[in-house]
């Protein structure tokens, strides 16, 4: 991209987030004359457009044996399309100076797509090829293959890695959630063309589609732009399986995978809830003040700051589509493991019991009122927001009334979420390393 341009990009974004800080903006829900939806923030002071998509179904969906075929197909989509190889594909891309990619989830297949106004048509044409018409050409395929293949044994070799897979190995026994986003060394390299195409099939449709844009584009301009980049795309997908809820396992469960490391990496937690649950505003603060608050968080005070057996833990709600996770991490030197582990669950105890304070329930209030602002930081920043609370079935007015919600938690709603969410004797925990003392 040329100098001008990055800076250019740069410059929008932050005089954006501080218009953003200032005044709330306005959400309109434009329909395209095809009947493609999309909700759109106009901001015309840079002449840059952001826009944030995705399609319902996720590396869930992938065939038995296929893993990883999804995240292969975020790496195809920019090799080539319809009757441009992949050279000149990607060479056409820099010359435009727009930004494409793509991600694979568990729930949803997501994109993301910048460009500048003077471009934005050009621009949108190759990422209409790319969506709908890949090629999928044997040079770039292996070329591509070879890429994933080192990030997989990579991945196999991250103690992270290993701890959280194996986790979701524990917590969700059999269930496609389970299964590792990036595929096996045997699964990626199994992948051919065909499976590529089913994939894209699979996952590429009109019926599932959720579309935020944000910037230099107003609604009449943007209905044609979402006919010419969706509109080829088929109605609906054929055969996509409806999976039934994932059903967490119940600890207590400790399984130790031995590595030659000086420390140890700790996952931990339980069943959680969805997003969707009526309560999940006051299970969200709950959890802020135990275990997301950073530095702050009640386990990073006893754990880090008056014990010193961590740089840093977390334990936080991870809602899915399917199920509900409650989630934690530490990591600390071997020696240590057993007592940063017994000091989580007995600062997990002690709270589930107690709940916080009036005070500890106010600095959080302020912090995530304060806080959310700085998640608009940014055309793509507003449009990734956006696009989230679609996937989620929050409202398009949801931004408008989130911290209403959140100043409208009381000390008793907490502890009462404390008492049903926590449950440190049904701890599943993963350690990867040679800890001494857990049990």
């Amino acid at each position: 991209m040329p100098n001008a341009l990055r800076g250019l990009l740069l410059f929008a974004g932050l005089l954006f987030a501080s218009a953003v800080n200032a005044n709330a903006f306005t959400i309109q829900e434009v329909t395209s004359p095809g009947g493609i939806k999309a909700w759109l923030v106009e901001e015309h002071a840079i002449p840059l457009m952001a826009m944030n998509y995705s399609f319902k179904g996720g590396t869930e969906l992938e065939p038995a044996g296929k893993e990883g075929v999804f995240n292969f197909l975020t790496g195809m989509l920019d090799e080539g399309a319809g009757d441009m190889l992949s050279a000149g594909f990607q060479k056409k891309r820099d010359e435009l100076a727009f930004r494409m990619s793509f991600d694979a989830g568990s729930d949803f297949f997501e994109g993301s797509f910048q460009t500048i106004t003077k471009n934005r048509d050009a621009s949108a044409d190759l990422l209409r090829l790319a969506i709908t018409s890949p090629r999928f050409d044997a040079e770039p395929l292996e070329r591509v293959r070879q890429q994933f293949l080192l990030d997989v044994k990579e991945k196999e070799k991250d103690p992270q890695s290993m701890a959280w897979q194996a986790w979701m190995d524990d917590i969700l026994p059999g269930d496609p959630y389970s299964r590792p986003d990036e595929g096996t060394e045997a699964t990626v390299s199994s992948i051919t063309a065909d499976d590529l195409k089913a994939a894209h099939r699979r996952i590429f449709n009109r019926d599932t589609l959720q579309v935020a844009v944000v910037g230099d584009i107003t609604a009449k301009e943007l209905g044609p732009l979402l006919d010419k980049v969706f509109g080829g795309l088929p109605e609906t997908a054929p055969g996509q399986p409806e999976l039934p809820e994932a059903k967490p396992a119940m600890g207590p469960k400790l399984r130790v995978i031995d590595r030659d490391m000086p420390q140890s990496v700790i996952v931990f937690g339980t069943e959680g809830i969805e997003r969707d649950d009526k309560d999940f505003i006051p299970a969200f603060v709950m959890s802020e003040i135990l275990g997301s608050g950073g530095l702050t968080s009640r386990l990073s005070e006893e754990i880090r700051e008056k014990r010193g057996l961590t740089y840093g833990v977390s334990y936080g709600l991870s809602p899915m589509g399917r199920a509900g996770l409650y989630t934690g991490s530490l990591q600390t030197k071997n020696e240590s493991a057993g007592e940063a582990l017994d000091a989580a669950r007995e600062v997990i105890r002690k709270y589930a019991e107690e709940g916080p304070g009036q005070k500890d329930l106010d600095d959080a209030k302020t912090f995530l009122t304060g806080s959310y602002a700085l998640r608009f930081s940014s055309n793509s920043a507003i449009a990734n927001q956006l696009l989230g609370i679609q996937q989620q079935n929050l409202g398009i007015d949801y931004v408008q009334k989130r911290n209403a919600l959140v100043e409208a938690v009381t000390l008793d709603q907490v502890k009462a979420q404390a008492r049903r969410l926590l449950h440190p004797d049904r701890l599943i925990v993963t350690v990867v390393g040679k800890p001494q003392g857990v049990k």
